[in-house]
């Protein structure tokens, strides 16, 4: 697939288990490169070195060490253990001999076993007609948001110290047609602004310490067309210091759950934001919290503004 995601993200054997690859501009969040960026990256790495397509990713877990520049980058992948059934493996990304992001994966054949599903999609308004961003209530929004088409239906404004649940997702996907996969699902299960940002009422960056990502239907499961934008719905329900946990769950459009998240993130307040309110004091007194859910009934949508 020749997309901006799919040559940003491209990696190159240089020796067994050695990879190269080049951390492109345009992708920064904060204080650095976007974490889900980094972690299709490895995934791409990953998979190049299980190199068996029988063989999907089923979990991964990043550790960010440190952010790193744009520019080139070495990705070490080891296999720790290759079963009949399993690859165990771990990544080591480094940066001018300095480690950025260490992974640990497994890559499983399919299973035979009773299925359940408890994780039914939330009743939000569809996409918009258009393949394009909803127009965001903040200026100054991440850079890296500029490759992603985001379209919110639940959450509330962020530094309003509204009380409102901790709470925010949409729908998600690439300006581009491509096909969902995993390496999508990395990035976009990290892609919304941190649910904790409604909690607080100064403005703050949220580096990611760890994210861990379950794959669990490729896209060919459901029957909606394969390009289609992804839901997505995550939630923050302690912050403490200055540590908060976040959970998402991405949905196709059909309601088949693609991929479950979980990441520990911190808050780190700055004198320079990331987003620079540009009505924050309209939306406090008009609606006190500040608070959007669009539902399927609901006419029009509101937008918040995405972050990490």
């Amino acid at each position: 697939m020749d997309t901006v995601f799919d040559r940003d993200t491209a990696v190159s054997r240089i020796d067994d288990g050695l990879f190269a690859a080049t951390i492109a501009p345009g992708w920064r969040a904060g204080r650095g490169p976007h974490g889900g960026y980094l972690a299709a990256m490895l995934l791409r790495a990953l998979i190049e070195a299980v190199d068996d397509s029988s063989r999907t990713p089923r979990s991964l877990t990043i550790h960010y060490a440190s952010a790193p520049e744009a520019g080139p980058v070495e990705i070490r992948v080891t296999v720790e253990r290759e079963g009949r059934s399993l690859t165990t493996l771990s990544a080591r990304m480094e940066q001018n001999g300095r480690v950025t992001a260490l992974a640990l994966a497994a890559f499983s054949v399919p299973w035979e076993a009773p299925g359940a599903n408890e994780l039914p999609m939330p009743e939000l308004a569809p996409p918009d007609a258009e393949r394009r961003s909803t127009p965001k209530l903040f200026k100054g929004a991440p850079e890296f948001t500029r490759r992603l088409v985001m379209q919110p239906r639940v959450g509330a404004v962020p530094f309003a110290g509204s009380g409102a649940p901790m709470r925010i997702g949409g729908w998600i996907g690439f300006p581009e047609r491509r096909p969902v996969d995993a390496l999508a699902l990395a990035l976009f299960c990290d892609a919304w602004f941190p649910p904790s940002f409604i909690a607080l009422d100064t403005p703050a960056v949220s580096p990611t310490i760890d994210l861990t990502i379950h794959f669990r239907q490729p896209i060919s499961d459901s029957t909606c067309d394969p390009a289609a934008l992804c839901l997505g719905v995550f939630e923050t329900r302690l912050l403490h210091d200055g540590l908060f946990e976040e959970d998402g769950v991405v949905w196709a459009a059909d309601g088949t759950v693609l991929a479950q998240s979980r990441q520990l993130g911190v808050i780190m307040p700055t004198d320079k934001p990331v987003l620079q309110p540009a009505s924050l004091v309209a939306e406090r007194s008009a609606d006190g919290a500040g608070q959007i859910e669009t539902r399927r009934s609901d006419a029009a949508s509101t937008s918040i503004p995405p972050s990490r």
